[in-house]
């Protein structure tokens, strides 16, 4: 059987304890016309289905919850009822495809069956057509996401040669089945566990300084989950959502970052601080230093498990400095407090959470996340992601895909999300809001694009046109938030 790991069925908790929450996520890809045909669309995901083995199976859940749900072969698979078309409104513009992508991510996949569905969307401006990914976060995050888009699209306008479908669902057996298997897992429990213990008392000094290392980690993401200063922009969400778009060069937020010697993620992350900074003060509130705080989902992936379709995050919860008036001042507070989590290990203090999850009894950890999940969280403010999209060109049925915009759930009283991808060449920012509650959505996306612009440097224009490419490090990467 193929269990989800408690990570991904977290997602699934989310989504039970929180009527108002959709916990998927989405990109939309805008490719040059004529838009094809219903069929040859189908035809084209049909002949992909072998690469992507989760688009044919749903989840299962164990009896009493005993054990983790498994992916399940859905025997009634039908590839039509996740083909979805639709159409623009004329004159087919950035507003239109928003509010289209907004009421679309707002409705839940339907459990009962795959967790995605794939819309294509016409009536674009120069003839254009888009299609928009639908996934549920328990299938996959944003790194795994992007392996999603080189198994379904092509490097080349000639479609590459795909393998044979032979495709027969398998049974994973009844509930009795499923009871069963979850109480030989329960039955091996101690044994693992009394393996690990050993593996660890073979070279003692390494365990002490892990566990002290998790244990400063574990403090700083308690402190970072008391009570922030409460704010207009977290509270109780409603089922509607909005979504704005901005884009600008990637070439730009790569030379702010070498001009002030710092990551790129870091000067996404301060222009996110400032876009909130603006909107508190356009509703009179005070920008306090402790007002706003993040989830930033960290990927946990090797080079060697981009391939897998699954959740390998951790978090970190960082403090954005909206109480800073001056953009490069915020953009140092930024970096400093980021090397600080750094340093004391919170996001490997994550991971090991998650990975103890991973060997105790499935129902007692479910358990204590909804017992959690009921209780009004009050500490985190908004969720900030950063993808790194797709290297090539990519093309679907021959037509070439221009952009790529993303889209990041929100739940759990935060009411703003924020996201970036970037692909040929160009960064994508996506926000997505509580409709009634951030109505001002597109004046926050603009808002990001402006405050990195207030980064860049006043070159000349020998500096603008050779940058040195921002410094890196792979612990930096930011993935689809947990």
């Amino acid at each position: 059987m193929e269990y989800l790991s408690p990570l991904d069925a977290s997602f699934l908790d989310v989504e039970d304890e929180d009527p108002h929450a959709s916990l998927a996520i989405a990109s939309i890809a805008v490719l040059d016309g004529p838009a094809p045909s219903q069929a040859e669309f189908a035809e084209a995901i049909r002949a992909r289905l072998p690469l992507v083995p989760r688009y044919r199976q749903k989840v299962r859940r164990v009896p009493f919850n005993l054990g983790r749900p498994v992916w399940a072969d859905d025997p009634d698979f039908d590839l039509d009822f996740h083909l979805r078309r639709t159409a623009l409104v004329a004159p087919g513009d950035d507003a239109a495809l928003q509010r289209l992508v907004g009421r679309i991510m707002a409705q839940r996949l339907d459990r009962e069956r795959p967790l995605w569905e794939d819309w294509l969307i016409e009536g674009l401006p120069s003839g254009r057509w888009a299609v928009l990914s639908k996934v549920h976060h328990c299938m996959i995050d944003g790194i795994s996401g992007t392996e999603l888009y080189r198994l379904i699209c092509d490097t080349g306008p000639k479609p590459r040669r795909l393998p044979a479908d032979d495709w027969q669902p398998r049974t994973v057996g009844g509930d009795l089945d499923l009871a069963l298997d979850a109480c030989g897992q329960l039955v091996r429990i101690p044994f693992e566990q009394t393996r690990l213990l050993a593996l660890a008392a073979r070279r003692p000094g390494d365990a002490v300084a892990r566990l002290r290392e998790t244990a400063r980690g574990i403090s700083a993401l308690v402190q970072g989950l008391l009570r922030a200063t409460p704010t207009s922009v977290s509270g109780p969400l409603g089922r509607a959502r909005r979504y704005a778009v901005a884009r600008m060069p990637l070439a730009d937020i790569a030379l702010a970052a070498d001009a002030h010697r710092v990551t790129v993620n870091d000067v996404y992350l301060a222009a996110v601080a400032g876009a909130f900074r603006r909107l508190l003060l356009s509703r009179d509130e005070e920008p306090g230093p402790d007002a706003i705080r993040t989830l930033i989902p960290v990927s946990m992936r090797g080079d060697d498990e981009r391939h897998l379709l699954d959740n390998r995050l951790a978090s970190m919860l960082l403090q954005l400095p909206v109480e800073i008036e001056a953009p490069a001042e915020r953009l140092r507070a930024v970096h400093r407090r980021v090397a600080e989590l750094r340093a004391i290990h919170e996001v490997e203090a994550g991971a090991a959470l998650v990975s103890l999850a991973e060997q105790e009894p499935f129902a007692a950890v479910s358990f204590l996340i909804r017992t959690a999940l009921r209780l009004p969280q009050r500490a985190l403010a908004t969720v900030t992601t950063n993808v790194p999209g797709p290297s090539v060109q990519l093309y679907i049925l021959g037509r070439p895909v221009r952009e790529i915009l993303p889209y990041v759930p929100i739940a759990e009283r935060m009411r703003i999300g924020v996201s970036v991808l970037t692909y040929a060449g160009q960064a994508a920012f996506g926000i997505t809001a509580d409709f009634a509650a951030v109505p001002e959505a597109d004046e926050f996306a603009a808002a990001v694009v402006d405050e990195v612009a207030k980064l860049r440097p006043t070159a000349s224009p020998r500096m603008k046109a050779a940058p040195k490419a921002p410094r890196r490090r792979a612990t930096t990467r930011i993935a689809e938030p947990a």
